[in-house]
């Protein structure tokens, strides 16, 4: 018998991925067993069924243009290597400022080793004028950087692609899709794992891809590997996939996809509980931003910067309040968290971070007017 403890239920998870899930997910799952979704054939009409309806949801909750092919993988990471075995011609080039944005780079270079970096600093608002490349012929952008609370907005992208008309544009959207509204027609291929705003277990992801992309993929030709993308588009025709797929993933995320309100909606609430984040943050003496640009912050994924003393502190009575903060990433690990700003996330668990910040925020208040008053 395996012997193991997980965290308790009442723990409320800021966690940046996997995440809190929607609180409907056990009984979504008890139905899926109850309709025989746990063993249904993936090549059957219930699962092809189930398939259409889940992309005509995700159409029109997140406004995907009908031109656009949507198809199911089981990472993000594995998105990375179908975007390198299948679109890439001769060189990609990969902008990015952080941890996720390298590791996607890295996972490049190893299967098309001609793969350019174009590191920016964190801080850095990018100028789609200053970004027209001579070589290459797909861009790779980080829309949202997990690991330092960092987002490339819509209107870049678009800049971007406006600069490059003979590239590809390839973008990760992992930490945002879901949770406020991207402009697909923006780019060629957006790709999401759900785990994080989607609010959805691990073990399923989204592929997302232009007429451009599909035409690319036939180009580059690649039929050698079960997931290339003309093999996948194949499929998805006819409402199947490559593999047999993560059903249960899908179906839950039918059922959540038609249960939650349309993207604009969510955007505004995600957008708002940022904005109250980060002023919450901004007043509290011994934390700060990560990153000190607001032009450039996530709305999704807010980044919390201290001395490693305050950051153990503060994680440790997190957890003792029931509350798990998420780690740094990396590098940043100790000197910084994260707080998930995911649409599952219910406003009293938020009202909960916030009146333990604000409580932070008091204590070290009077402790320093206390000093004084010893002075």
């Amino acid at each position: 018998m395996l012997n193991f403890e997980l965290s308790s239920k009442t723990m409320i998870s800021f966690y940046p991925g996997p995440s809190r899930t929607y609180d409907a997910i056990p009984d979504y799952v008890k139905d899926a067993d109850k309709a025989g979704v746990l063993s249904v054939n993936h090549r059957s009409t219930e699962c092809m069924a189930l398939v259409k309806n889940t992309i005509q949801e995700l159409r029109k909750k997140l406004s995907i243009p009908s031109s656009y092919t949507v198809l199911f993988t089981s990472s993000a990471t594995e998105c990375w290597e179908i975007i390198a075995q299948s679109l890439i011609k001769d060189q990609s080039i990969h902008l990015y400022n952080g941890a996720f944005g390298s590791k996607w780079f890295d996972y490049t270079k190893a299967i098309k080793p001609k793969a350019l970096p174009d590191v920016f600093a964190g801080n850095h608002l990018l100028n789609p004028k200053e970004l027209s490349y001579d070589v290459g012929d797909l861009i790779c952008i980080t829309q949202n950087e997990t690991s330092n609370g960092t987002q490339v907005h819509n209107a870049i992208i678009r800049g971007i692609k406006r600069k490059n008309p003979h590239h590809l544009i390839a973008v990760d959207a992992t930490s945002s899709l879901g949770g406020i509204e991207l402009d697909f027609a923006s780019a060629d291929v957006w790709f999401a794992s759900v785990q994080k705003c989607l609010g959805l277990p691990a073990g399923l992801a989204l592929m997302i891809c232009s007429p451009r992309a599909v035409k690319r993929a036939a180009q580059v030709g690649d039929i050698t590997h079960y997931n290339s993308l003309i093999n996948q588009v194949r499929m998805i025709k006819k409402f199947q996939t490559t593999h047999t797929p993560n059903v249960l993933g899908i179906y839950l995320l039918n059922r959540v996809i038609k249960s939650v309100a349309s993207i604009r909606v969510i955007e505004k609430r995600i957008k708002h509980q940022a904005s109250e984040y980060i002023k919450l943050i901004n007043h509290i003496p011994s934390l700060s931003l990560l990153i000190d640009n607001h032009d450039v912050l996530s709305d999704t994924v807010i980044t919390v910067k201290a001395s490693e003393v305050v950051i153990k502190k503060i994680k440790l009575k997190a957890k003792k309040a029931g509350l798990l903060l998420g780690e740094g990433y990396g590098a940043l690990n100790p000197t910084t968290f994260r707080i998930a700003n995911f649409p599952a996330l219910h406003k009293k668990e938020i009202k909960a971070l916030k009146l333990f910040l604000e409580e932070i925020n008091l204590y070290q208040t009077l402790r320093t007017k206390n000093n004084h008053q010893q002075l």
